[in-house]
């Protein structure tokens, strides 16, 4: 039996691709190991799955000043041995890195003992950490065909993004049943990402009023965001995080509003989900949203709105605007060429073991 070792964390976005890979890779044989940070958010993801799952020291790697800057390195040095030490001891036949932080020294030492490494890059622009471990890579999936071009050219390969196949088995009818909506509106689902997005957050509540005298809603709000004081307003349902119930909400939605992570929408786009797409910007991150939003708007998949240009009048109108033209949006994602990224990648592990 052949091993991988799979890494990846630091969000939800670097660990939700790898779990999408798992139920295909145990068909072709593969026994599973996941390296990932000690008590990050992959470890509790990563543990309803049955893997084998290793704790590593990990370092953030920041592009601004911070204090632990001058720490976090030797968290990366101590997390690289650890990595070494796993290899020696797993002996996998190849790694696959989601990315994010704690991937880095797991891609490091497994490139300096030969271990065959994938990469996958979801962003139009490669983050830090990704790039830090290109020269470690023997291949280097990515999501956007604009995105090989910042690629070293021998390695890059069009994958997309690896779904989630259960996000496909969504049942309306559950949904229902479990957020008790007490009419049959349309449904808005707004979420936040796994850790949540406290400005979309502010700009859907202002908007409530004016959104919940048409649609329920659905706001996946992220942990402790919950606004107590609207707790049992009727039509709208907040959660921290959804994960067995997820299928079923995507289900009924009829629009979804989000942020701009390349997971999340590539998710929203395979379940042909009209959308609003509200992109971190360029000021508080990199830009990659602002650009994976741009495409997603340019393919005509989704409406972008600016996060500091929102009004409640405006959100609201943007919501009427593609519910109601909704169709447009659903032929749009329909003629797309969506890749089985998921099969994809496993015939490019397959074919370096």
């Amino acid at each position: 039996m052949k091993k991988i070792v799979l890494t990846g964390g630091g969000t939800a976005g670097h660990v939700t691709p790898n779990l999408a890979l798992v139920p295909t890779l145990i068909e072709e044989g593969f026994e599973i190991e996941y390296i990932g940070s000690y008590e990050g958010i992959e470890k509790s993801l990563v543990a309803d799955y049955g893997l084998k799952y290793h704790g590593i020291s990990t370092g953030k790697l920041r592009r601004y000043f911070d204090i632990k800057n001058f720490t976090d390195p030797f968290r990366v040095i101590k997390g690289f041995f650890e990595s070494s030490k796993l290899m020696k001891e797993i002996k996998p036949d190849i790694v696959f890195s989601k990315g994010g932080f704690v991937s880095v020294p797991v891609v490091m030492a497994a490139g300096r003992k030969k271990i065959p490494v994938i990469i996958h890059e979801s962003d139009m622009t490669p983050g830090l950490a990704n790039r830090l471990s290109f020269k470690y890579a023997t291949k280097i999936c990515c999501n956007f065909p604009e995105t090989k071009a910042s690629l070293p050219e021998s390695k890059a390969v069009l994958t997309g993004t690896p779904i989630r196949q259960e996000l496909f088995t969504g049942n309306k009818q559950s949904a229902k049943e479990f957020l008790q909506f007490s009419d049959d509106k349309p449904v808005i689902m707004v979420i936040g990402g796994s850790l949540g997005a406290l400005n979309v957050n502010i700009k859907v509540r202002e908007a409530l009023p004016l959104i919940l005298d048409k649609f329920n809603v659905i706001h996946l709000c992220g942990k402790g965001k919950l606004d107590e004081t609207l707790i049992g307003t009727k039509g709208y349902a907040q959660f921290e995080y959804i994960k067995d119930e997820l299928k079923d909400l995507f289900a009924l939605a009829d629009v979804v509003i989000s942020r701009a992570g390349a997971n999340a929408i590539c998710e929203i786009a395979a379940l042909k989900k009209p959308n609003i797409l509200i992109p971190l910007p360029c000021n508080a991150s990199r830009g990659d949203q602002v650009l994976n939003a741009a495409s997603f708007e340019k393919q005509g998949f989704s409406v972008v709105l600016e996060e500091d240009k929102i009004t409640k009048e405006t959100l609201f109108d943007t919501i009427l605007d593609v519910y109601e033209n909704r169709d447009k949006f659903i032929k749009a994602m329909e003629s797309s060429n969506q890749t089985d990224s998921v099969n994809l990648v496993t015939k490019l592990i397959k074919s370096l073991t």
